[in-house]
Parts: C-alpha cells; structure tokens; sequence
C-alpha cells in the first residue's frame, strides 16, 4: 500500500491537471486538448502500472505511460478542437447549440427550425446548415456520428418513439448526401425519454424537441 501511494504522489504532481481525478468529473469547460492529455494520462499511467513485472517497474512504467498517453490524447483532443472551431465557423443558424460534452461534440438543433409539426421533411432553411455539417465530417474522417431523435412528451409515446427515428434518419439521408459514408453514421430515437427541459412549459418542450449530433472520435 505504502508503494504504491509513494508512486501515486508523483505521479499526480506529473500530470499536474488532475490526472489523478475520475475522468467522467472532468471540466465539461475545459478543452478537447486539455481533456484528452489529462485522460491519456491517466489510462497511460493504469496501463502501466498494470504491465509492471514488479514494485521495482511500477513507477517507470506509471510515468512513461503517463507522457505517452498524455501525449497522444493531447493530440487526439487538439484534432477535436479544431473540428469544433471550424463548425461554429461554417453554421450560419444561431439557433443550433455547438457544445461539449467530454470527449463528444454535441451539435443540437431544435425541431421547430428542421421539421414542420407532425413532419419528417426537413426544411430547406435548415439544409445550407447540414450541408455545412456534412462539409465538416468529411474534413475530419477520424470522427462518426450519432444522429439522436428527440419529441416532447405530447401525443402518444409509442409514435413519438417512432416520429424521433424518422426525423433523425431524415438528417442522417442529407448528411449522407452531402458525402458523409454511412458506416461513420448512426441514426437512433428516443422519443420522450430524454427531455433536457421540463415538459409542464411550453418553452420546455420546444427545448426537448430536437435533433442532436454527438461527434466524437471513431474507435
């Protein structure tokens, strides 16, 4: 115990950022850069602490891990962070949200900006914006996308359920179009299961009625 929390030490102070923090409570505002050395390092460190043959190995694995998975998550992140300055540059809509959450980047449009009520058929105000998206995606192939329906909680919920997979399909054909391969792509629904806002106002279920696009780096 007494080794292991002397090489612990150290190895914190190394990482200076809070490496030795949970990466799910990581800053949601710090950026990608700074996210992916902070958790490169971390699994850096674990693995090789885990690949030691002995208390002798420990602490140079630890830190060698540690520097090469910072660095390499340190590169990885800066690639994010340019794919997201370049999509806050190229969308022209202020109504669409460009926001991170951990290592994922999240584009959120409402529904009423897309859709027609009751409608699948994206609106061709809208259709400059994906095209942007899909612009974006292909600068930056090391990336896939995931194309998540949302409704308010109004009407039935087993058609909301279906009316979120079609209108997320519906985005994934523009993105497809526009030349984003289909195997970087997803297109799911959740229907009235996922509200960010409450749905007893009807400012909170325009918020829940969107479309979002979590961009994150392909495995």
């Amino acid at each position: 115990m007494m080794t292991r929390l002397s090489l612990t030490l150290p190895l914190c102070s190394a990482l200076a950022l809070g490496a030795c923090t949970d990466p799910a409570n990581l800053n949601p505002d710090a950026n990608y850069t700074q996210q992916g050395a902070i958790m490169g390092g971390v699994l850096g460190a674990a693995t090789g602490l885990a690949t030691a043959e002995n208390d002798k190995d420990r602490g140079r694995n630890a830190l060698l891990g540690a520097a090469i998975g910072a660095g390499a998550g340190a590169i990885a992140g800066n690639r994010m962070d340019q794919q997201a300055a370049a999509l806050r540059q190229s969308i022209s809509n202020q109504n669409i949200q460009i926001s991170q959450q951990g290592d994922t980047l999240v584009v959120t449009m409402p529904q009423d900006i897309l859709f027609d009520v009751d409608s699948t058929e994206v609106r061709g105000a809208v259709r400059g914006d994906l095209a942007a998206l899909a612009a974006n995606l292909n600068q930056y192939p090391n990336t896939s996308a995931q194309i998540v329906g949302h409704t308010d909680n109004t009407g039935d919920a087993a058609y909301n359920q279906d009316l979120s997979v079609r209108r997320a399909q519906a985005v994934a054909a523009i993105l497809s179009a526009n030349g984003v391969a289909q195997y970087r792509m997803s297109a799911t629904g959740r229907g009235e299961d996922a509200p960010v806002a409450s749905n007893l106002t009807a400012e909170g279920r325009a918020q829940n009625r969107r479309v979002d696009i979590l961009i994150s780096p392909s495995a």
